[in-house]
């Protein structure tokens, strides 16, 4: 028996020696809350969620829904009987029905769940009404893929899966579609669970997000927990958002912790790691954690610059060779070319000091 909405204790999720992720604890305590899963391609994703819809049995373990068991070693629930709707990445219309059919047989017969949105809701929403007569083999992979997500809608599940629900969606579709089904999933409560390789995606969606590395969920939390303060090395370098510099702890018995880097000097913050001072540890740098400052005595050389629309991305070097990025605004007035010195604002200060 589980006390939250959806849970899987100790669960191995296994479809061969490769594809296989271990021994996950993940809790939903209340119902309406979007999860996501976020790996590399071949992790076992996609395995996870095949097992909790009921498509792969589990070995051990147990996994439970509104309080119910629906697997474990010794006990499975036909996946008919589990109200949990799929949505795969390859689709799965039936190919000889048009459109509207594929929609429609995720209708239920009867409808006690309480939602009140129908299908012209869920063309609506998702931008398919043009389709609505032709054949699958007639629509796009992003189309089929939107098609197959109002399917999903249309059973009303308990618990609905999607894996890389927008893989095949234009960018420029993309983040309204992410922004309306989010909405939609908001306003009829409905528990979801996706899967998807794109951090963005992940953090942007979820409620909480879980990082799968290495046949393991390594970090299970909020986004801004994940993104801010991963709990390894190895989430850190999976989501690549920073660089590793060396560091010794100067103090660590006070609110405001203190560091030395060779070059960058002083660099205080909230060290999250309880190092002793004197220690020699490794400090996760992100992108917006230096502040550029025209004015600053503390000039490093650039050697990289990537404009990515609202802002600039600069990669700097230090004498040592370590390789910083760094955040700048794209309004900024001055911008700097390769091998020009850029000024770094001191002294540092960055609220999480990631160290390892």
């Amino acid at each position: 028996m589980s006390n939250s909405f959806f849970e899987i204790k100790n669960v191995d999720f296994y479809a061969s020696e490769k594809n296989k992720v271990k021994n996950v604890d993940l809790k939903i305590d209340k119902q309406g809350e979007i999860i996501t899963l976020l790996g590399p391609s071949g992790v076992g994703k996609t395995t996870i969620l095949r097992s909790i819809a009921g498509l792969q049995k589990v070995e051990n373990g147990e996994i439970f829904l509104k309080e119910k068991l629906i697997s474990s070693k010794d006990y499975h629930l036909p996946p008919e009987k589990r109200n949990i709707a799929l949505s795969f990445q390859d689709n799965s219309l039936f190919p000889n029905y048009k459109v509207i059919e594929n929609i429609n047989f995720g209708k239920k017969k009867s409808d006690n769940s309480g939602y009140t949105y129908d299908e012209n809701d869920i063309i609506e929403l998702l931008h398919i009404a043009p389709l609505l007569n032709k054949f699958p083999h007639q629509i796009s992979a992003g189309e089929a893929q939107r098609v197959s997500l109002a399917r999903s809608l249309m059973s009303k599940p308990d618990l609905l899966l999607l894996d890389e629900p927008f893989a095949n969606i234009d960018q420029s579709l993309k983040e309204e579609l992410q922004y309306s089904v989010k909405k939609l999933i908001k306003k009829i409560n409905l528990t979801t669970i996706i899967v998807t390789h794109d951090s963005y995606e992940a953090f942007s969606l979820a409620d909480k997000c879980g990082i799968i590395l290495n046949q393991e969920l390594k970090q299970f939390d909020v986004p801004y927990n994940v993104h801010h303060e991963p709990n390894s090395i190895e989430v850190a370098k999976f989501l690549n958002k920073g660089v590793f510099v060396d560091v010794k702890v100067v103090s660590s018995d006070c609110a405001v912790h203190s560091l030395q880097h060779e070059e960058l000097g002083e660099i205080k913050g909230k060290l999250l790691n309880n190092f002793p001072a004197g220690s020699n540890v490794k400090l996760l740098l992100q992108p917006e954690d230096l502040i550029h400052d025209d004015q600053s005595s503390l000039k490093l050389e650039v050697i990289d610059r990537k404009f990515r629309g609202t802002n600039f991305v600069y990669t700097l070097k230090t004498k040592s060779g370590e390789q910083l990025p760094v955040f700048v605004h794209s309004h900024h007035i001055h911008q700097h070319e390769k091998s020009e010195k850029f000024g770094i604002k001191t002294p540092i200060f960055i609220d999480h000091l990631v160290c390892f």
